[in-house]
């Protein structure tokens, strides 16, 4: 694609999704400055995409964005990730529909925020005249741990009771912790996250509730 739009010299907006998973076993807090040290192909497939921007953005004076953002969550968050396992699986066991809940690592810490405000920094990284890389983030970690607890109490129930840890769910390299800077974007753009784990956590149960209700 960046070579389509070098080629043809249409002018044009490029942005890359790129990832917090770039800084794999890097401590945290993460930001544009910090090295990466990917941990996964994923991880290291979008550090190739994220050199590839870089490199046809100075070489060529493309318009060319890589937004670094850390998870970000919602209802509409597909149902083998985490946050959504956790938000769909206690709506279940309250409804009776299931008895418990099988995870991973419950110690890994993430910064979860919200998607449409991750949408919104995005929309601002194609509205500037320069193009340049961001970290999006709320710089605030939680565990899994926490997020099963936030979302079992929000409807009266006890993870412990149900939560299971296991194994064969965890990852061969495991990232302990992404807890990202967002100072950048926030001093350059104006953005800041407003809505942070915990009330992410609620919002995705009451949707997973009301809608298996």
């Amino acid at each position: 694609m960046l070579e389509a739009i070098r080629a043809s010299k249409i002018e044009t907006k490029f942005y890359q999704a790129s990832t917090s998973e770039l800084f794999g076993g890097t401590p945290p807090p993460q930001s544009e400055v910090s090295p990466f040290m990917p941990k996964s192909p994923y991880a290291a497939a979008k550090l190739y995409s994220y050199w590839v921007v870089r490199n046809y953005r100075e070489a060529y004076g493309l318009h060319a964005t890589n937004g670094i953002l850390f998870n970000h969550e919602s209802p509409r968050r597909g149902e083998t990730f985490v946050t959504r396992k956790i938000s769909l699986g206690a709506a279940r066991i309250k409804l009776g529909l299931q008895s418990k809940l099988y995870l991973g690592n419950l110690d890994a810490i993430r910064d979860w925020g919200y998607a449409p405000e991750y949408v919104e920094s995005m929309w601002l990284m194609l509205q500037q005249d320069e193009p340049e890389d961001y970290v999006v983030a709320t710089g605030i970690g939680a565990t899994v741990r926490d997020f099963c607890k936030a979302a079992f109490s929000h409807l009266d129930l006890d993870y412990k009771d149900y939560v299971v840890s296991e194994n064969r769910y965890t990852r061969p390299t495991e990232v302990d912790s992404l807890i990202g800077d967002s100072s950048k974007i926030e001093r350059m753009l104006g953005w800041k996250a407003k809505t942070h784990w915990e009330e992410i956590a609620r919002i995705m149960i009451n949707s997973d509730y009301e809608t298996l209700r």
